[in-house]
This record gives C-alpha cells, sequence and structure tokens, in this order.
C-alpha cells in the first residue's frame, strides 16, 4: 500500500514551475521537491489546502493510493 503524489502532473497541466508554487504557498523549494520525490512522511493540511488552492485542484488530484 502506498501514497502517490502527482504534484508534478497537476503543475504540468496549470503550467505553473515548482519554484513559483513554493513561493505562493511559503515553503522552501527544497521541500516542495522533497514533497513531489514523495519522500516525506506526511503532509499538513494548511500546506494541502494552499496547494489546492493556487493549482485549482482537489487533494485527490495530488495525491493516490495505490493497494
Amino acid at each position: 500500500m502506498t501514497i502517490t503524489v502527482r504534484l508534478d502532473l497537476m503543475l504540468a497541466r496549470r503550467k505553473m514551475k515548482s519554484k513559483d508554487l513554493a513561493t505562493l504557498i511559503g515553503i522552501t523549494e527544497a521541500n516542495l521537491s522533497l514533497l513531489k520525490s514523495g519522500k516525506v512522511k506526511g503532509i499538513r493540511f494548511s500546506t494541502l489546502e494552499a496547494i489546492c488552492a493556487h493549482l485549482e485542484c482537489q487533494p485527490g488530484d495530488i495525491l493516490e493510493y495505490e493497494p
């Protein structure tokens, strides 16, 4: 069972760079990169909310459960 992070796909769809999103939501590019690569153990709801607000998407567009 894994949760796959599809943030890179949403960024491509919205034609937005990681650097720009990191600035908009107030986190470092390094932390956003870790999140994109799936190397994090968790994500704050406030961060997820900010990402979804700026990318105009739902959490399910970014996170996918794979049994």
